[in-house]
C-alpha cells in the first residue's frame, strides 16, 4: 500500500469511527500551521472526498485564517492530550488550568458544533496536527463517549496525521544525528550564552565550539546559529533550556 493509499485507508476508519459514536463530522489537518489540507491518492482534499462538515458551505481547508479562528484547533496549542466539547466548554479526564483558562465557547464560535472530540497530535518536527469529530446534536452525551474512547480516537488522529506528515520526510536534515557535545553547545547558545562562555562552561576552546556549531548547523540543513538552535529544538535535541 502506498504513502497516499495507506493515509485514506486511515481517513476511512476515522469516517468509521465517527459514524459509529454519533460524531460523523469530521475536520483534520496534519499541520495547523499550514494551510495545505490534506491531500487523497486522487489529488483532491480529503475534507471533500472522504470527510464532511456540518455546514457544507464552510470550506475550512480553503480558509488559511480558520486554525486561528477556531477556539477547538486553537485549544491543541496547550494540550497534547485528547479533549472534548459540550454545553458550551471544553473539558478532558482531568481538571486541567487550560480549560479553566480558555473558558466558555461562545455559540457564534463554534462553527455549528453541538459537541465534539477533539485529538490534538503532536508530531516530530515541532508539527501539531489535528483531528475533531463533531456533531450539531448538543444532546450528545459525549462526555461518555469520551470516557470509553478517548484512547482511541487519540491514536487514530496520531497515526493519520503521523502518516501523511510522512511523504514530506524527504531530506536528510530531517534525520541529522548530532554529537553531544554539538548538543551541548547547541543547548547552551539556545540559553543565550555566547561562544566564549559555552567554552568556559563545557571546558573547550572558544574556536571549537565554532567548530561544532557549524558542524550541528550544516547537519541540519540550515545556516547560521539560531536557524540551528530552531531546528535542533523542533527535532527534540534541546529540552528545556538551562538557566
Amino acid at each position: 500500500m502506498s504513502g497516499l493509499e495507506g493515509v485514506e485507508d486511515l481517513a476511512r476508519q476515522a469516517a468509521a469511527l465517527g459514524v459509529e459514536t454519533s460524531l460523523p463530522y469530521i475536520a483534520a489537518s496534519a499541520d495547523i500551521s499550514s494551510p495545505k489540507p490534506m491531500l487523497g491518492v486522487d489529488g483532491r482534499p480529503l475534507a471533500e472526498s472522504l470527510f464532511r462538515w456540518i455546514d457544507p458551505e464552510l470550506q475550512y481547508w480553503r480558509d488559511s485564517g480558520f486554525a486561528l479562528r477556531a477556539p477547538f484547533v486553537f485549544a491543541t496549542r496547550f494540550t497534547a492530550e485528547p479533549f472534548y466539547y459540550q454545553d458550551g466548554q471544553l473539558a478532558t479526564w482531568r481538571e486541567a488550568t487550560w480549560t479553566r483558562t480558555l473558558g466558555a465557547i461562545d455559540q457564534a464560535d463554534s462553527f455549528g458544533v453541538g459537541a465534539a472530540i477533539i485529538a490534538p497530535a503532536y508530531l516530530p518536527r515541532g508539527v501539531i496536527g489535528a483531528v475533531v469529530w463533531a456533531t450539531p446534536d448538543a444532546a450528545l452525551d459525549v462526555r461518555s463517549i469520551f470516557q470509553a474512547r478517548a484512547s482511541d480516537f487519540h491514536a487514530l488522529a496520531l497515526k493519520l496525521t503521523g502518516a501523511y506528515q510522512d511523504l514530506d520526510l524527504k531530506s536528510a536534515s530531517e534525520q541529522a544525528r548530532l554529537t553531544r557535545r554539538e548538543i551541548q553547545c547547541l543547548k547552551w547558545a539556545a540559553a543565550g550564552k555566547t561562544d566564549g562562555e559555552i567554552g568556559s562552561i563545557v571546558q573547550i576552546a572558544t574556536p571549537t565550539v565554532r567548530f561544532h556549531m557549524v558542524n550541528a548547523a550544516a547537519k541540519l540543513g540550515v545556516a547560521g546559529r539560531s536557524q540551528a538552535v530552531h531546528r535542533a529544538a523542533t527535532l527534540g535535541y534541546i529540552g528545556a533550556v538551562p538557566h
